[in-house]
């Protein structure tokens, strides 16, 4: 049965590559020489969409595999074979799902130009790979930390003007995060008491990991890598090493920086004698604060990326709060209603963490950094399907078996075929083109997956 799930995962990832060929989140320039292919979008998301599906089929069957109680399951090395092959046929694709690494390679290159990213767009610096970058971000700061700023300018001076080894090599530093993830996960989920395998299956094999951190080469992939490694080292009593790493990931991404407060929190629960509470507090904060000035100084990018923390706070960002204040602003004709949404949702946030840290002797610390960073999400100002894999992670390796990992399991799979291959709004076009790609694709799993029947022989 793992046999017939790799395969069946292996090929869907290989014709979600082969659709990104002609429908993905292709360059202007086309330097992967695809022009005869480029003709045909509709058909790659054809194919890219039935793709999609069977690697998600082949997900949710091995996901039976980890649970069945009446058999051995995989076991966690098995499943880490299980997700290298189905992320190779990824690793040489175009980019899918998002064109945010145009913005990752042109934001590098400004750094190296000397230019200050925490004040201008890619639009200041031109060039090709700013020219491939989306509109609404083309005058936009970034958001992003000085750590993955540090990583995006060595990949941008190593590619040059070749724009095919920039994404490449893009792709290879979130493919290191992801590997990260797969390493520290088994530990931390064992020490959290739960099941390696079934952490594994929810947390690094989930098809929004596979479409959006290895084929859509996120940064995403960085942060949780070194969130979930640091998690795995507090718990394992090296909490100051657990204060850095988290640390690291938020200077990719600052929302990581929730994950601080529990980190405090293991620690206290490991020292001993009086105000251990308030000095674990404080060495945490301590240690954070000195990776910090350290990263920032090598960056030498400032300290503009604190400033420029409401990028993601943009009119063409959807979110529940952004919903909600529009419908609200077309009810009552006014332009205010957005803003002061965001600002609701920015407190429900802080309320929710609010409550966790308050129980936090109750709630497993690594399972309340989920539910922390699942606030975030839900009530941010931006969301985006691989952003899940903020909480996901967590919940992965924390979170009790039962209601919570099975709606955390669905939403991914729901998740994962909602954004086009190319990154762009759909249009009904495409829509059609999707829907028919995921029919062909639920009738060979159906066809492939429902047991012959047994003719019945007459006596």
């Amino acid at each position: 049965m793992l046999t017939n799930c790799r395969v069946l995962g292996l090929e869907g990832s290989a014709l979600l590559a082969a659709g990104g060929l002609a429908a993905g989140a292709l360059p202007a320039q086309d330097p992967f020489g695809l022009a005869i292919l480029r003709r045909h979008p509709g058909w790659g998301v054809v194919v890219a969409y039935a793709g999609l599906v069977l690697l998600i089929a082949a997900w949710w069957r091995l996901g039976h595999l980890v649970r069945d109680a009446d058999r051995a399951g995989p076991t966690p090395r098995q499943l880490m074979v299980t997700l290298a092959l189905w992320s190779a046929p990824l690793l040489l694709a175009p980019p899918l799902f998002s064109r945010d690494v145009y913005s990752y390679l042109a934001q590098g290159a400004m750094v190296g130009a000397g230019l200050d990213v925490y004040e201008h767009g890619p639009a200041y610096y031109g060039g090709p790979v700013a020219a491939e970058v989306p509109a609404v971000w083309q005058h936009t700061p970034t958001p992003y930390g000085p750590l993955f700023l540090l990583v995006a300018t060595g990949v941008a001076a190593a590619a040059g003007a070749h724009l095919a080894a920039g994404v490449l090599g893009m792709r290879l530093v979130a493919v290191l995060g992801v590997v990260l993830l797969t390493a520290a996960l088994p530990g931390l989920a064992r020490r959290c008491g739960v099941d390696p395998a079934a952490a594994l299956w929810l947390g690094a094999l989930n098809p929004l990991v596979l479409a959006h951190l290895v084929a859509g080469a996120h940064n995403d992939a960085i942060m949780v890598g070194l969130l979930v490694a640091g998690l795995a080292a507090a718990v394992a009593r090296r909490p100051a090493v657990g204060a850095a790493l988290v640390a690291l990931a938020a200077l990719v991404k600052a929302p990581a920086a929730v994950a601080l407060l529990f980190v405090a929190s293991i620690w206290a629960e490991q020292a001993t004698g009086r105000w251990r509470r308030v000095r674990t507090t404080i060495s945490a904060a301590a240690v954070a604060a000195a990776t910090t000035v350290v990263v920032t100084a090598v960056a030498g990018t400032g300290y503009g990326w604190v400033g420029a923390l409401d990028t993601p706070v943009s009119t063409e960002n959807l979110s529940p709060t952004t919903v909600l204040g529009r419908l609200t602003g077309a009810l009552l004709g006014t332009a205010h209603a957005v803003p002061l949404w965001r600002w609701i949702g920015l407190a429900a946030a802080v309320a929710v963490a609010a409550v966790l840290w308050l129980r936090r002797t109750r709630l497993d610390p690594v399972y309340a950094v989920g539910l922390g960073l699942g606030a975030i999400v839900l009530f941010g100002p931006a969301l985006r399907p691989w952003y899940l894999l903020w909480a996901l992670v967590p919940f992965a390796a924390a979170a009790p078996d039962g209601h919570v990992r099975r709606v955390a399991a669905v939403a991914c799979a729901a998740l994962a075929v909602v954004v086009l291959p190319s990154g762009f709004a759909p249009g009904a076009e495409q829509v059609a083109q999707a829907i028919f790609g995921c029919a062909i694709a639920a009738g060979l799993v159906a066809a492939l997956l429902t047991p012959p029947r047994v003719p019945v022989v007459a006596r």
